[in-house]
């Protein structure tokens, strides 16, 4: 199965570690993976902050970039997203409306793809440790995929998997929401952090790269020694 890796701007400039794991991930799933060089920021920002024209420069650019993939993967629930909805935004372009549906068919999140596409639910990982797991607004609201990663997390060697309290309450971090309304976010985050302290977990774990950084950060500032990783970091420890 041919698979194109979609690194997202938050691996590519923060977290390259994620794109790493996820790229040997598949390739331990006996994916060939390829990684299309014109590939871009999949237009969420400017989008979600009413630039619709120059969001489009971006989609567009994406799906020229991913035109001839199979199957397109990457590690946020919140960019992938973003990708299914561009049929939406191009809806009655003559030129963009076809591809965009076409493209976004193709487009997954990792532990979706894992599971759903490729129904792999043990990668015969092992990591020690008690974890906790944050579930993304978008990746579980607008994906629908809520289930997925802590399926792949049970069946981690070592791994205990404790439930996070409220957790299907927002982190306050929502992209551009955490710069405009920062003290509303603020407040936001200091709720999460104290969940995952109530869980006593060594380790809180998501699939959204945004939100680990910004629970990660208040709970660094209130001096809490949580360690934050992405779920791939913990699937490709064997």
């Amino acid at each position: 199965m041919r698979v194109s890796l979609f690194s997202t701007c938050l691996s590519d400039i923060l977290f390259a570690n994620v794109a790493k794991d996820t790229l040997e991930i598949l390739e331990r799933c006996g994916c060939k993976v390829d990684y299309p060089m014109e590939q871009t920021c999949c237009g969420q920002p400017a989008y979600n902050s009413g630039y619709l024209q120059e969001a489009k420069q971006s989609m567009k650019q994406m799906m020229k970039a991913f035109r001839h993939s199979e199957y397109i993967v990457g590690p946020s629930g919140s960019c992938i997203s973003m990708l299914k909805e561009y049929p939406a935004v191009f809806r009655g372009d003559v030129e963009w409306e076809k591809e965009a549906e076409a493209f976004a068919d193709k487009c997954y999140e990792i532990t979706e793809f894992l599971v759903d596409v490729l129904n792999v639910t043990d990668l015969n990982s092992s990591f020690k440790g008690k974890v906790t797991f944050h579930s993304s607004c978008h990746m579980k609201r607008l994906l629908g995929v809520k289930e997925q990663p802590k399926v792949l997390l049970k069946n981690v060697k070592g791994v205990e998997l404790v439930d996070l309290p409220c957790e299907e309450d927002c982190c306050g971090f929502g992209g551009t929401f955490a710069v405009k309304n920062s003290v509303i976010s603020q407040e936001m985050v200091s709720e999460k952090s104290r969940h995952v302290s109530e869980t006593e977990a060594e380790y809180l774990v998501g699939a959204d790269m945004g939100c680990l950084m910004n629970i990660g950060g208040r709970m660094s500032r209130e001096g809490k020694e949580v360690k934050v990783v992405h779920i791939t970091e913990i699937l490709n420890t064997h």
